[in-house]
Order: C-alpha cells, then sequence, then structure tokens
C-alpha cells in the first residue's frame, strides 16, 4: 500500500499542501517549526483518525479558519482507495472512504496501516503506563478487528461502574454484571498483549542490535495481575476501597509495559542516545511485525529520527531503511545532508521537499 496523493487544507499550520508522493522516499527538510511534522501528522490522522500526538481536534484546524480538509489518494494493491476527513468547529468530524461516511470510525481503524517513529515517542519511556498501553493497542487493532471490540466494550463498562463509585451506589448485582463483562473481556485483551509482546521481544532485539552493534541486552516484559489472579474475584473485592477512589483500582486499565536496559528500567537508566535507540528499534520491530500478519506493507514515517545519535547509528538507521524490507516511507529533517545520503543509498524513486512557513515545494525527484 502507498500513497499516491495527500492534499491538506488548514491543518495545523498547512494553509493549503498538494504533494504528490514517490512510491518509495519521500523526504521533508527545513527549519523547526516550518509544517514537516505536521504534514506526517495528517498522513498519520488519516490512518487512525487522530493526531499522533492526541491534540484535540478543535486544536488541529489553522487559526482564524473553520474547517480543516484532510484527503489521501491511495494504491491498496492495485486498487484506489480515496480518504477524505473534515474538521469543523464545534461539529463531529466526518470520514469517508470513497465518498461513503463511516458510521464508526472504528471501521476505518486498520486499513491503512501505518507506524510513525517521531520525538514524542519518549514519552513511552518517560510518561505513564497509559502511554505504553495505548502503543500495544494501537498495534493490535490495527489487526485484530475483535481485540479493538474488546477493548471499546472494555472501555464502556469501565466508565459505567466508575460512575456507580462515584455515585457510591450499593446495587451488588449490577456492580456483579459489569464486573463479569470486565472480567471477560479483560481476559481476552491480556492473552493477546501477552502474545504480542512475546512474538516482539526477539525481533526488537535483532534491530537493536543492528542498530547499535553493543552488547547491550534490551527488554520488554508485560506486567499485569491477572496471570495470578481471578479479575472478577479481584474487582469485588475492591469495591469498598473503590468507592471511596471515586474509580476502579483494578483491571487491565492497570497493566504496564516495563523497558530495560541491561535489567534496569531504562527511563531510570537511559542517556538520550540510548532511548532514541531503544525507542527506534522497536517502531521498527513493530514495523516488522505488522508486516508479518497484515495483508499490505505498511507506511513508515520517520520524523527527525536523526538528532541525539552519533554518526555510526545514524549509518546503520539509513542502511536498514534503505533496504527492501520497507515499502513506501515518509522521513522529516533539518539536516539535509542525512536526506542526501538515504537518497544516494536508495538511488530511484524519491522525492524530496522543502517545507517553509507551511508551504510545500517539490526541489528534486526521481523515478525508475
Amino acid at each position: 500500500m502507498i500513497i499516491n496523493k495527500l492534499s491538506v487544507l488548514n491543518y495545523k499550520n498547512i494553509r493549503q499542501a498538494e504533494v504528490v508522493c514517490s512510491v518509495k522516499t519521500n523526504c521533508f527538510f527545513g527549519n523547526n517549526g516550518m509544517g514537516k511534522t505536521n504534514l506526517l501528522d495528517a498522513v498519520y490522522y488519516l490512518s487512525f483518525c487522530k493526531s499522533h500526538i492526541h491534540t484535540p481536534d478543535s486544536r488541529l484546524i489553522r487559526k482564524d479558519e473553520d474547517l480543516c480538509v484532510l484527503q489521501g489518494i491511495y494504491d491498496y494493491d492495485g486498487k484506489e482507495e480515496d480518504i477524505f476527513c473534515a474538521i469543523r468547529q464545534n461539529q463531529r468530524k466526518q470520514f469517508k472512504r470513497n465518498k461513503k461516511e463511516y458510521e464508526r470510525l472504528s471501521e476505518h481503524i486498520g486499513l491503512l496501516p501505518l507506524v510513525m517513529v517521531s520525538p514524542a515517542d519518549s514519552e513511552l519511556i518517560r510518561g505513564g503506563s497509559d502511554e505504553r498501553r495505548r502503543f500495544i493497542d494501537m498495534i493490535i487493532s490495527q489487526h485484530d478487528k475483535q481485540y479493538l471490540h474488546s477493548l471499546i466494550q472494555y472501555n464502556k463498562a469501565l466508565m459505567q461502574r466508575n460512575v456507580l463509585l462515584r455515585d457510591r451506589r450499593n446495587d451488588e448485582s449490577l456492580y456483579d454484571i459489569i464486573e463479569m463483562q470486565m472480567a471477560t473481556y479483560g481476559l481476552h485483551i491480556y492473552e493477546k498483549r501477552r502474545t504480542f509482546i512475546d512474538r516482539l521481544i526477539p525481533v526488537f532485539n535483532a534491530y537493536h542490535h543492528l542498530i547499535c552493534s553493543s552488547e547491550e541486552t534490551v527488554g520488554l516484559s508485560y506486567v499485569s495481575r491477572l496471570p495470578d489472579h481471578d479479575l472478577t474475584k479481584l474487582l469485588r473485592e475492591s469495591r469498598v476501597k473503590d468507592q471511596l477512589l471515586g474509580y476502579s483500582s483494578v483491571g487491565i486499565h492497570k497493566d504496564d509495559i516495563e523497558m530495560t536496559l541491561d535489567g534496569e528500567l531504562m527511563r531510570r537508566i537511559g542517556s538520550q542516545g540510548q532511548n532514541k535507540t531503544y525507542l527506534i528499534a522497536l517502531k521498527l520491530a513493530q514495523f516488522s511485525y505488522m508486516s508479518s500478519i497484515g495483508v499490505t506493507k505498511p507506511i513508515l514515517l520517520l520524523d527527525d529520527i536523526f538528532d541525539k545519535l552519533d554518526a555510526e547509528r545514524v549509518e546503520k538507521i539509513i542502511a536498514l531503511v534503505s533496504g527492501d524490507r520497507f515499502g513506501q516511507i515518509f522521513i522529516t529533517d533539518t539536516n539535509r545532508k542525512y536526506l542526501d545520503r538515504i537518497l544516494e543509498a536508495i538511488g530511484t524513486d524519491y522525492s524530496l521537499f522543502k517545507v517553509e512557513q507551511g508551504d510545500v515545494h517539490l526541489m528534486e525527484n526521481k523515478t525508475n
């Protein structure tokens, strides 16, 4: 799958842009704050119906404008897909596939698989457990509709239980029904997450070793109370405490992913370069995982990934993304020399753009 054309109107600082994309590599350079990341975020939005950094829709619309429009024309293994999105102030956003509006946005998730690597990924290490759960939920949901359904239903039941807790309701039969739903959907979510992490670990380690060529050992482990406890029982036993707290203190919404380097937590010992290498290897492993189980190869977005990395690691990453294992790639950087080296390594099928004050200008392109 590739995106042939991206159209953007009033998205963040981009007033209007029409980008005809290369089937292989698309590079965007310019100073910070010019709109490079916003272009990649627009591509991300067309896949996930939301911004990569969770910006509210009302703040995506360009200042002093009432409407934002995104459109992508995709080649999906020989078939054209037209994806359209309109965001209006104080209105429900409109999402269409081939001019037909979706009834539920969840129907769209997974159609256009995508992996994005960006500086915002640092929150996976530094941030709370919700960031790490969101990361694995997004990956699994792209290819597993049943998982997405379980996640939606679990969160609905969780919200219902929290309302009962805040209202100090003591209807045991109602609690029983809601907690049974949470336990059923929660067990399915837990098993899928655990299986995913088990499959990801060896690929992740291989990419990390390729990039840094060191003896450092990276780790991922899924932390949950479910292996040793029945969730229905945990929820029942926590009702009194949870009423005092006003929220549900146990469940798969409290699970976490431990990220380690040589057995120590990354957030405690990782340098900037080590954290960035860890995250790039993790995202490349995600790409490999999604390629192996999906019906089409994901698009890869690389936003400012070379900053804080030494020259050797930059060379390794350039060599990796220049290979045949990746499909269509979008790359941004303030330093054009890295982009030129990537384009030289790839040789053909590329487009190079300059982004300035939200305007996008084609500088070079080459095709077979």
